[in-house]
């Protein structure tokens, strides 16, 4: 059931690749809400991926860009004003990869030049994409602006390698601009703790099916799926949470509030 909670606004979707992506998912759930949408990935995720089949579905712009690279963000930025014909309203931020993950490196044995990248491509890719936005002045005032998040941000978890460290500098750097986009711009800043989800960026992780069946089976609503993240993004780049900023929203059905938890030991 649609409400036109997003009738009216426009605004950008990165990091979808596919039908199962939280950000695919999201830029479904605005579009059915009534936005206007640009979306966008790197040229290989484009080629490997089906973004386009979502961009003729939605009617939406597809551009092409890099998110470690300002010079691609100010392109991406100024053909969604071009596109849109002025301001436009919200932002979701769903970029993270990390190499050492992919290439099974441990926390304890990672490769620093991999890391980097990790830190590039997960983190400072959403301060490079704030402080374009703002140089800029892209967004209308009352705009919001979500990143995705997981709660190895927050406390140590097994198998989540240095995305943990990525994690915890997103929020940070949430926080931090939030503070300056708030109050010299109107721009609301949060991010978005998801429950483990099935996406492909995630099947990367280490023993995410066991993360996966345990944080489901001891969370009192069980996991929020890629949907449901879809839902409260979508209440998050409404009027209806004008005055929520700064805040590491959990959408996990429980878990970040349970006692610590017996887990594997793999690390």
């Amino acid at each position: 059931m649609a409400y036109n909670l997003l009738k009216g606004k426009k605004g950008i979707i990165t990091g979808a690749m596919n039908e199962q992506s939280i950000a695919w998912k999201v830029a479904e759930k605005a579009y059915e809400e009534g936005a206007e949408l640009v979306l966008t990935n790197t040229a290989l995720s484009l080629r490997l991926g089906t973004l386009d089949k979502l961009a003729e579905k939605t009617g939406s712009l597809l551009v092409p860009a890099d998110a470690t690279s300002v010079e691609d963000l100010e392109h991406l930025v100024d053909a969604s004003l071009e596109h849109f014909g002025g301001k436009f309203d919200f932002v979701l931020h769903s970029i993270g990869m990390s190499p050492n993950i992919r290439k099974g490196r441990s926390y304890d044995d990672l490769s620093y030049d991999f890391f980097q990248k990790t830190v590039d491509i997960s983190a400072l890719s959403f301060h490079k994409l704030l402080q374009t936005l703002y140089k800029k002045d892209a967004l209308n005032r009352g705009g919001s602006i979500v990143a995705l998040t997981y709660i190895a941000g927050d406390r140590a978890m097994p198998g989540y390698g240095d995305m943990a460290d990525a994690k915890a500098m997103l929020q940070s750097i949430m926080r931090n601009f939030g503070m300056i986009y708030g109050r010299e711009k109107g721009v609301r800043v949060n991010t978005v703790s998801q429950s483990p989800t099935m996406t492909t960026a995630g099947q990367g992780i280490s023993g995410l099916r066991q993360m996966y069946d345990y944080v489901d089976s001891i969370s009192p609503l069980g996991n929020a799926s890629a949907e449901d993240c879809a839902d409260y993004v979508v209440t998050l780049f409404s009027d209806l949470t004008r005055k929520v900023t700064l805040q590491n929203l959990y959408n996990d059905g429980g878990f970040s509030s349970l006692l610590p938890f017996p887990y594997p030991t793999e690390h």
